[in-house]
């Protein structure tokens, strides 16, 4: 194999890196682009030099990785960082394959003379294409303790695993989601149109209060969101947004479960695994089980297990164990449900959907689910017995006791029919550490407090509920500056 000459990889990075150029005319990609909520508190750990780790910023493909990086580079620029300490390099250019990390440093380092105690910050894009990628960057952290290292990655399952193999206590992991439906209505500027901060007091949880001044226009949005919300390119890509089955699928599905995952795992059917995500996400917030994926996949019970560990380490899918009516979890759990991540995944896959399709309830719990995955500390679960079912439990404490739940829906009807609310009773009287009122959502009925068989509910739009779980997760994010 011929070696590219040096000279000609030295010329990309300084292509790459146009702030070294001064004069320059060429703007940082997307410094313009609206930042994800999650910004500052990975602004504040990346700058935090008091950790000698390098930072790793993980997620499913086109969430904002990239566009936060350079975000990041500009903030550093704006508070006075030299410019010819900022060094960044996507590994997926094709002039930079093999080359180690250690080697294109080296080239950054004797351009701009830089010894071993400047202080620079280095960031390596994509890091996945790099086979032990996790070796050279632990390697780089043990040997350049005043460099600020930051390594991004879609391969979420290869960062995952390696990093704990390999990088632990010199790695931070960070994970960055996909959008939640309060950015999502930020990015296209209709947060403060749509909502407003509510006195009502029946809220729980300790969190903000919202309410719509529009239930029916926020609605609208949410079922958007549904279809393709969840992904920045799409919220700001009309071409992106009439056609989400081809940028989705092909450009982020068909690239994990075709080219990352086989790579990864050694899977050689491919066909197999791909049958078997199809028929999770067609089934996305409903109860299934081995025995009836493996019917309907055509895949073995055995194999199911691993596929589905794969699945959840590159953010696909999220599965929920499930608990019976005295919140105790199953020995030996056969049935469970499965939420896509992202549920814009699924009108990628089967179709745009509207406020009447049938598909809206199980994606609006999806839609729910998505948003608490941004708190990966919660544990939630779902409970169900034989005769009746609560969509969402939060379990705390040393001993995990109920403390909250939340019945989904997408429908007024249990506020007008109370008999829907007694499958709540029945699993709210068996733990009276459950907060109280007990959460429903609706469709429309907002600040709603009523009283059934001795207890107390608040019914509240899903749209709302969703927009106000968002928010207030990552207010908490960034008020504690933690890793999520």
């Amino acid at each position: 194999m011929l070696e590219i000459a040096k000279e000609d990889i030295v010329a990309r990075l300084v292509f790459d890196n146009p702030w070294w150029d001064t004069n320059s005319k060429r703007k940082i990609p997307f410094e313009d682009q609206p930042r994800r909520g999650y910004f500052a508190s990975f602004q504040d750990i990346l700058t935090d030099t008091s950790l000698r780790r390098a930072v790793v910023l993980m997620g499913p493909r086109r969430v904002g990785k990239t566009v936060m990086v350079y975000q990041s580079i500009k903030t550093l620029l704006d508070a006075g960082v030299n410019a010819q300490n900022i060094f960044y390099v996507s590994l997926e250019t094709p002039i930079y394959t093999g080359l180690p990390l250690e080697k294109l440093l080296g080239h950054f380092q004797e351009k701009f003379d830089h010894g071993r105690d400047a202080e620079l910050y280095v960031y390596f894009d994509e890091v996945q294409y790099l086979p032990s990628w996790e070796i050279h960057l632990k390697s780089l952290v043990d040997s350049y303790p005043s460099y600020r290292f930051i390594a991004t990655g879609s391969a979420a399952a290869a960062l995952r695993l390696k990093s704990q193999e390999s990088g632990a206590g010199r790695f931070t992991d960070y994970v960055l989601p996909p959008l939640t439906f309060a950015e999502y209505l930020h990015f296209i500027g209709r947060d403060n149109e749509l909502l407003e901060h509510s006195v009502f007091d029946g809220f729980q949880q300790g969190r903000a209060n919202f309410k719509a001044k529009n239930i029916e226009e926020l609605n609208a949005e949410f079922v958007n969101y549904l279809n393709y919300g969840g992904y920045p390119e799409a919220v700001f890509s009309p071409t992106v947004r009439t056609d989400p089955s081809q940028y989705i699928k092909s450009d982020i599905i068909d690239k994990v479960l075709l080219r990352d995952l086989p790579s990864l795992y050694g899977i050689s059917d491919i066909q197999e695994l791909n049958r078997l995500f199809t028929t999770l996400a067609y089934n996305s917030g409903n109860e299934v089980s081995l025995n009836d994926l493996s019917k309907t996949s055509g895949v073995a019970k055995n194999t199911i297990n691993r596929y589905m560990e794969y699945l959840e380490a590159a953010f696909l899918i999220r599965r929920v164990e499930r608990i019976d009516q005295n919140a105790k979890r199953f020995k030996r759990a056969s049935a469970f449900k499965v939420y896509l991540n992202n549920p814009s995944m699924r009108a990628a896959l089967f179709g745009s959907i509207t406020a009447e399709s049938p598909a809206m309830g199980a994606l609006t719990e999806t839609a729910i689910y998505s948003q608490w995955q941004h708190n990966q500390q919660a544990e939630l679960f779902y409970a169900r017995w034989n005769s009746g079912e609560v969509d969402i439990v939060h379990m705390a404490g040393s001993d995990l006791k109920p403390n909250w739940a939340v019945e989904v829906k997408w429908s007024d009807r249990p506020y007008q029919s109370r008999g829907e609310l007694d499958n709540c009773v029945e699993f709210a009287q068996k733990h009276p550490n459950i907060s109280s009122p007990m959460l429903v959502t609706s469709r429309t009925i907002s600040d709603a407090l009523v009283s059934y068989k001795g207890m107390n509910f608040e019914f509240c739009p899903s749209s709302v509920y969703a927009y106000t779980v968002g928010v207030n997760l990552v207010h908490r994010l960034n008020s504690r500056h933690v890793v999520i």
